[in-house]
Order: C-alpha cells, then sequence, then structure tokens
C-alpha cells in the first residue's frame, strides 16, 4: 500500500484522511479562537488581504475548498451578492457544521457540501473563483486536489492557495521554537490537545516551498502563478489563473 506523511509520521495513505478528520474534529470548537491566539490576529488580514485579491464581482460563482469556519465564504458571499453564488465545502463535517452555523447566526445562507478536494462533486467549468486557505497541506494528494480545482474553473478562472510556507532564513529559529514549543503549549492550555498542534507544526514543514507549490499548481493546469509572499514568508498567497 502507498505511504504518505502525517505530519513527521509515515503512514499509509488510507489511514491520513482519517487522521486528519480526527484532528480537525478535535479542534473545530476552539478553531477560530486558537487562530487568533497563534497568529496574533494575523490570520485575519492574511484572509482579508486574500479576499482583496480575490475581487470577487456581483454574480460571479465561487468555491471555497476546506472553508473551515466559513471567513472566506463570509466575504465572497457578500462580495457576489444575491446574482452569485458562492458555494462552502469541507471534508470534515465538524468543521463544516461550526462554519454553516455560524453563517446563519450572521444571515448569511449559502450551499454547505461535505465532500473530498480530490473528489469534487462538480461539473467542469462551474465555478469564476476557488479558493482553499490553510487546508492544502493536509490534503493526501495535493497534485489531484489542484487538478480537481482546475477541472471545476472556467478557462481563465483563477485559483488563490492561501498556506504556511517556508519564511525568509533569519525567522526560521524563531518560527521553529514558535511552532514546536509554543503552539503544543497553547494548545493544551486552551484546546485540551497538544497533539494536534503538534501535527499541525509537523504538517507545514511537510508542505511544499513557494517555489515547488507554484511548479505543482502549473503542472495542474494553471498558466500562469503568482506568488504575495506575506509575514516573511510564513504565509504565502499562490494565485494560479487556468489555461
Amino acid at each position: 500500500m502507498a505511504q504518505t506523511h502525517f505530519g513527521y509520521q509515515t503512514v499509509d495513505e488510507a489511514e491520513k484522511a482519517g487522521r486528519v478528520r480526527g484532528v480537525f474534529d478535535s479542534v473545530a470548537s476552539n478553531y477560530d479562537l486558537m487562530n487568533d491566539v497563534l497568529s496574533l490576529g494575523l490570520h485575519r488580514a492574511w484572509k482579508a488581504y486574500t479576499v482583496a485579491v480575490a475581487a470577487v464581482r456581483p454574480g460571479m460563482q465561487v468555491l471555497d475548498i476546506a472553508g473551515g469556519t466559513g471567513d472566506l465564504a463570509r466575504a465572497f458571499a457578500k462580495a457576489a451578492g444575491e446574482t452569485g453564488r458562492v458555494v462552502l465545502t469541507d471534508i470534515n463535517e465538524a468543521m463544516l457544521r461550526v462554519g454553516r452555523d455560524r453563517l446563519l447566526d450572521e444571515g448569511v445562507l449559502l450551499p454547505t457540501v461535505a465532500c473530498d478536494a480530490e473528489h469534487l462533486p462538480f461539473p467542469d467549468a462551474s465555478f469564476d473563483l476557488a479558493s482553499v486557505a490553510f487546508g492544502l497541506r493536509n490534503m493526501t494528494h495535493k497534485e489531484a486536489a489542484l487538478a480537481e480545482m482546475a477541472r471545476v474553473l472556467k478557462p481563465g478562472g483563477r485559483l488563490l492557495v492561501l498556506e504556511f510556507s517556508k519564511p525568509a532564513p533569519l525567522l526560521q529559529k524563531p518560527y521553529d521554537w514558535y511552532s514546536f514549543t509554543f503552539m503544543p503549549l497553547m494548545g493544551r492550555l486552551i484546546a485540551k490537545d497538544a497533539e494536534s498542534y503538534r501535527y499541525l507544526a509537523e504538517s507545514i514543514r511537510m508542505h511544499p516551498d513557494q517555489a515547488a507549490l507554484g511548479a505543482m499548481m502549473k503542472g495542474a493546469g494553471f498558466g500562469h502563478v503568482d506568488v504575495h509572499n506575506l509575514a516573511g514568508g510564513i504565509v504565502a498567497l499562490h494565485v494560479g489563473i487556468k489555461c
């Protein structure tokens, strides 16, 4: 059986999805709070930048993949208006329920679909824009997921991938301390789950860097890819245009 990475562990590919689901089942109820604590609130600025680059217009068809608690979907829905459509998806039903309920509480009603990004249940060329924020690194077959995202986009459609990446060399040592000491500590104190946050730190290290992800996106069918480094490269926004 083929093997893949789960953080620093090597596991059977068939196991990874279940393990990732377990992590996000565990962290779902504290996800937004932990994001604020661990990023010092910066995740909101990174997502706001992504929304600005997306430049969603009224009437656009938008797919938010691994959308979690719905931060991007909410902003996209406001911009797309009544003539547009925003679909929120996530493989993890616990995360999707949190996002759906939160959006409903704010009066935002949009389709939510529990699905695997490697097998999107949408026709070819259905969307003008697709996004995935802090979710690609948890996918087992990233190339397959990116190819699926390309498939459901219209020609000239854009994919926005917001993800942790490789920081500038001067930031590497403090970032390692933050990742492997501070993150698990906060996970234990706030979410009562240090191991899930240790996995999340490891998964960042196993994710392709800026250049490798850009090449992967081009191989999946995106003819042009721009890279926007944020926070010294700790986070990067890749913007791909479908051929």
